[in-house]
């Protein structure tokens, strides 16, 4: 996608800030509650990987954001996936510190 920015000194992102992901932000925060993005439409342009990031960014705008059956099991995988890594990884340490004593 491209955006044309009507001035070279037009600035449209606060400083620091990548112009290109401040106008997919607002695309998002408009599409939403529009409805012509989906939470799925919103997070992986963003490089989201759960919902919650989404909420984030939703209520950091003072915006609302719904939950879904669908959201909620992402979520819950998501959470599961990171519990059983830290749970082998966890596993691994005390097995090593065991080994060399």
């Amino acid at each position: 996608m491209w955006v044309r920015v009507p001035h070279p000194g037009y600035q449209i992102a606060a400083d620091g800030k990548e112009p290109a992901l401040t106008a997919l932000e607002a695309i998002a925060l408009e599409g939403y509650p529009s409805d012509r993005l989906n939470v799925a439409e919103i997070r992986k342009p963003l490089g989201f990987e759960t919902r919650m990031e989404v909420d984030a960014l939703l209520k950091e705008h003072g915006a609302f954001l719904p939950s879904t059956e669908q959201d909620l099991e992402h979520d819950r995988e998501i959470a599961n996936q990171a519990a059983r890594r830290a749970q082998t990884a966890l596993r691994k340490r005390r097995s090593d510190q065991r080994r060399t004593g």
